[in-house]
């Protein structure tokens, strides 16, 4: 345990957690230091007592699911993972953060992954969104890649003054590139968002960039399209829904209402498949099993039980 220097994140206090080296860092005050980054924010909301014993106890939120993932016109099984952790962030260099400095972002980062197979070969996806815990601004970064027999690809979002994008590809078609953005609502940052205060999820008829994934596996523009957003919450549940007219797709995340507001199952509809072989198919993933541990110090082969904890 280090302390930090005394920072302030609107008068709210915070622990700072070193996940992959395991430095839990005590709980301080801190400035707005995301507004010193390039983007317009919002006032940085202030973090409960609730969210600190939570997510600053020196551990990660670890979910597996059990999949069922559309890939070329059928349903393979396979397997998901969410792993849910806070550590800080360097504004300047977007990169996780080694050391104390000033200018550090607290961000919930929020790794995600997905193994399955389509016939003989593999298939492994992972996505990770770095998003203030201060819940004023979009995501810092985002990256996304999939690996597989044929190739990999892999894809990041910068944000600046606009989202800078850096994606490559083994497709002639999808090739390197560089360009940029404007801003708008990132599907990546909403599974952030429902942790910390699913009260300002946005509805409505809006702007979103879908997900990276869904970009890659669709070989879609990646660019904001239309989506139909709603939130609907029946007993101890709310499901959060966003239907893009254009795409033919739909996403559905079903959360617990209350704190920690953890993710139960979620759902994602599109056409999938070649040709004659183009059909509407529903991806499912439903929860297998939940632990909160420090992972990053979990490494050795005395260590693999934990993978039975999680059913993997």
């Amino acid at each position: 345990m280090k302390k930090l220097l005394g920072l302030s994140i609107v008068a709210t206090t915070l622990l700072f957690t070193y996940a992959c080296k395991g430095k839990v860092q005590e709980e301080e005050k801190t400035t707005n230091i995301v507004a010193e980054t390039t983007e317009k924010k919002a006032e940085a909301k202030p973090v409960s007592n609730e969210f600190k014993k939570y997510w600053y106890n020196g551990t990660a939120e670890i979910t597996s699911y059990k999949l069922k993932q559309a890939r070329y016109g059928e349903l393979r099984d396979g397997s998901a993972v969410l792993v849910y952790v806070t550590e800080p962030f360097s504004a300047t260099k977007q990169v996780k953060a080694d050391n104390p400095d000033k200018t550090n972002i607290p961000v919930l980062k929020l790794n995600s992954t997905k193994k399955f197979y389509t016939g003989i070969y593999p298939y492994s996806v992972m996505s990770s969104t770095f998003y203030p815990v201060a819940d004023n601004s979009n995501s810092i970064k985002i990256t996304n890649s999939v690996q597989e027999w044929c190739g990999q690809v892999f894809s990041q979002l910068n944000n600046k003054d606009k989202f800078e994008i850096s994606s490559f590809s083994y497709f002639e078609s999808e090739g390197d590139k560089n360009f940029s953005l404007d801003k708008n609502i990132l599907e990546n940052d909403l599974w952030a968002k429902i942790r910390i205060d699913p009260t300002s999820l946005p509805t409505g008829n809006l702007d979103v960039i879908p997900s990276f994934q869904y970009i890659r596996f669709s070989h879609k523009k990646l660019k904001a399209y239309k989506a139909n957003i709603t939130k609907i919450s029946k007993d101890n549940l709310t499901i959060y829904s966003l239907d893009y007219p254009e795409l033919q797709r739909n996403l559905s995340i079903t959360f617990t209402t209350a704190f920690p507001h953890t993710i139960e199952s979620f759902t994602e509809t599109h056409k999938s498949g070649f040709g004659a072989n183009i059909k509407m198919l529903t991806t499912k993933a439903t929860l297998n099993k939940r632990i909160n541990t420090a992972y990053w110090q979990q490494n050795g082969n005395k260590d693999l039980h934990f993978r039975d904890s999680l059913g993997l």
